[in-house]
């Protein structure tokens, strides 16, 4: 068999090997999956201007990310069910984000216990994704739960208001199998205190909501899910640590902009008051670049990770985390950055700078 040297290898591999459901699963969108679409192809749109003739052989990734070192700057995104791609799950995950010194989202639709993930990595660095529930005595055992697991800090989801329309999944009637649960929630469902997976998130919270997160824990508060300048100053005014621009891999709502098109604005309208983090169809080393150039200080990915994980369980996800790590260093290389912060705003421009020119 060839060898899988890209992304997209692996995306094809893991479409032979699952089942359509579960493919599916993973790769589909909200509606008609216009903003699925725009994830990838809004990178397009940016060409990366070259700075040559700098020195350039001694070159790191390497980046400070809420106060500690990680070598490289592509994370994992807060994914669900990762047993369906490997009996491994997230413990496999967080064994690859391990081993390559960067951070790993684990979504609080785990199979995997935090537990579990704990002691299969336990000097990674993980961050657990958490929703605006309306249980709050739920919302507060999770984070103890978290804390005591070595969780460094809370990802607070804000687009799931309701359960987005999916209808790819609704079509293949996506279910779990029997032995599969949403492992870090499942608990509350067997004490009645959470009714299902679905309808559980607040409609009334209000940004008021972090400063109450604020008064359980004094682990960071990520804001996941940003996509306007208003509500990134209002999600820093309300005590945010970082902003993780995110419209939930378009699985939310569709005709939400792209990811790379929004970061622009929130960088620009946060300043350096927080720290600014994006996720969204990357799927090359160089869409990495060009959200470092528009002002993102880390990346993260969600479906390339479970297609790594899909061939070969947690060497898998190292794999497509070593693509994307040699792709990116390529990249600097030859654009004329050795560090990360050489990576600046104007080496990425919008395709309409050369049309007016």
């Amino acid at each position: 068999m060839a060898p899988l040297v890209c992304v997209n290898d692996y995306e094809e591999f893991a479409k032979q090997k699952l089942s359509k459901m579960n493919f599916e699963f993973y790769i589909s969108g909200a509606g008609q999956q216009r903003t699925l679409e725009w994830n990838k192809t809004g990178y397009a749109k940016y060409r990366i201007r070259p700075k040559y003739m700098r020195k350039v052989k001694d070159r790191t990734m390497s980046t400070t990310i809420l106060g500690k070192h990680v070598s490289l700057p592509i994370g994992i995104s807060p994914t669900a069910f990762h047993k369906l791609a490997h009996p491994d799950g997230e413990c496999a995950t967080a064994k690859a984000a391990e081993a390559l010194e960067t951070i790993l989202i684990l979504s609080s639709h785990s199979n995997s216990t935090l537990e579990e993930v704990f002691q299969a990595a336990p000097n990674g660095r993980k961050w657990l994704q958490l929703y605006v529930l309306r249980n709050r005595e739920i919302t507060t055992d999770v984070i103890k739960r978290a804390e005591d697991s070595g969780i460094e800090a809370i990802i607070l989801t804000i687009d799931f208001v309701v359960f987005g329309l999916r209808l790819v999944n609704m079509r293949n009637q996506f279910h779990l199998p029997p032995n599969l649960t949403s492992a870090i929630l499942a608990k509350y469902q067997r004490q009645k205190l959470l009714k299902n997976f679905i309808h559980f998130s607040d409609p009334e919270a209000d940004w008021d909501y972090i400063k109450w997160l604020k008064t359980i824990t004094n682990l960071p508060i990520v804001v996941k899910g940003v996509l306007t300048a208003e509500d990134a100053v209002l999600a820093a005014n309300a005590g945010a640590s970082a902003i993780l621009v995110s419209n939930h891999g378009a699985r939310q709502l569709d005709s939400l902009p792209s990811t790379i098109e929004a970061l622009p604005e929130i960088v620009k309208a946060v300043g350096n008051r927080v720290e600014v983090y994006m996720d969204g169809g990357i799927r090359d080393g160089t869409d990495a670049f060009k959200a470092f150039a528009l002002g993102a200080k880390m990346v993260f990915i969600g479906r390339p990770a479970i297609w790594g994980l899909t061939r070969n369980g947690a060497e898998g996800v190292k794999d497509v985390l070593n693509i994307l790590g040699n792709e990116l260093d390529n990249a600097m290389a030859i654009s004329g950055c050795s560090k990360l912060s050489d990576i600046n705003q104007d080496m990425a421009v919008h395709e309409s700078f050369y049309s007016k020119m």
